[in-house]
């Protein structure tokens, strides 16, 4: 584990803790550093304060995610998956969260935090990290989109299209319980594998990804809120044909 907080009471407490559930933790106390001992040795997962001096944790999780895009390639067995990283800050109003969860993190704890639910927050993100690895199942198509879980893509309309990690596990599971209405509770059980958590990181991730799948996302046509009950996708999903389907030759999906 690589903690980076500029409080050293904090990196001490945090450290202690995952050191007691077996972990191994390197600390780091501002971005330069976190980003060095991030290339010397690559973490399990990133606990990582928002507040630092001179260069924030947006900004060192912006460069770790640049970083891995560069190393490619994406996708296909070979792949190495994102390394999870878990924002830690003071700061906890939405637009906050909303910044750490689109420059890429995993997750979001506001302090004052109990040492013993970030512990589990870890557990958590890493279980969901392991399960991210390329996963048998045939390609998905609906209304232009098409994803391939082995290779962990997603492009609409032929573009690929950027997504972090829970984006798109969210979307995965969408495609597979298409016409289902389903609440944050399950979305958080299923996609985040969380019994516990604020709900609203489910509220920030589908507003997100209707972000990038929409065709409009102040009217979306593909996830549908219901009122008082939660979300449900309307595009029903058809296994997609082999590239090498005379079929398909054309290269265009069929939704």
């Amino acid at each position: 584990m690589l903690v980076v907080d500029d409080d050293p009471t904090v990196s001490e407490v945090v450290a202690g803790y995952l050191d007691k559930a077996g972990f191994t933790v390197r600390l780091a106390a501002d971005g330069p550093a976190a980003l060095r001992a991030a290339e010397e040795q690559r973490p399990d997962l990133v606990v990582l304060d928002l507040m630092l001096p001179g260069m924030d944790g947006l900004e060192v999780c912006r460069r770790l995610r640049a970083r891995e895009r560069a190393a490619g390639p994406h996708g296909g067995q070979g792949a190495t998956p994102p390394v999870p990283v878990i924002m830690l800050t003071a700061r906890g109003d939405e637009d906050d969260r909303i910044l750490g969860l689109e420059v890429g993190a995993d997750d979001y704890v506001t302090k004052p935090f109990s040492p013993r639910e970030l512990v589990l927050r870890v557990r958590s993100v890493l279980r969901r990290a392991a399960h991210a690895a390329p996963a048998a199942g045939p390609r998905l198509t609906a209304a232009g989109l098409s994803l391939d879980p082995a290779a962990r893509r997603v492009s609409k309309d032929g573009r690929e299209l950027a997504l972090t990690l829970r984006e798109f596990d969210l979307l995965a599971f969408f495609l597979r319980h298409p016409g289902q209405v389903c609440d944050r509770e399950r979305l958080m059980r299923e996609v985040w594998g969380w019994d516990f958590g604020d709900l609203s990181t489910v509220t920030v991730h589908v507003r997100r990804l209707r972000g990038k799948i929409e065709d409009d996302a102040a009217n979306p046509r593909l996830i549908q809120t219901v009122w008082g009950a939660g979300y449900r996708f309307d595009a029903h999903p058809t296994p997609a044909a082999p590239a090498t389907d005379p079929r398909r030759a054309d290269g265009h999906e069929h939704a």
